[in-house]
């Protein structure tokens, strides 16, 4: 399987995915910190990539995503955005709603 498949292959098996520098336990920047620390707010479980510890991932997602930055949070195959997007929407009860949605249609199917 080649990167972009990987990619592809996570995006579709993972309803809530974030692709981001370290773990949410240990981010390696701060707006990886910033993005996960939202995204753990809304109590629903998540899937990671690191992209330090994956430096193929790292190259291809920006061309698959047409997204050139890191942290990038995926939900339900779409890319939600950076970490200014989504610390946005986590301001304005938006990040929850989705997140909520997205953990309860993977519960369903």
């Amino acid at each position: 399987m080649d990167t972009i498949d990987t990619i592809k292959d996570q995006i579709t098996n993972n309803p809530i995915i974030i692709y981001m520098k370290g773990s949410p336990n240990e981010p390696q920047c701060g707006f990886s910190a910033r993005t996960a620390q939202a995204l753990m707010a809304c109590g629903e479980r998540f899937a990671y990539v690191d992209i330090l510890a994956n430096p193929e991932i790292r190259v291809e997602l920006p061309k698959y995503a047409n997204w050139p930055t890191f942290p990038q949070l995926w939900v339900d195959g779409e890319l939600v955005g950076g970490c200014d997007i989504v610390c946005e929407m986590h301001e304005k009860g938006e990040l929850e709603l989705l997140i909520k949605e997205a953990a309860e249609k993977a519960k369903e199917s």
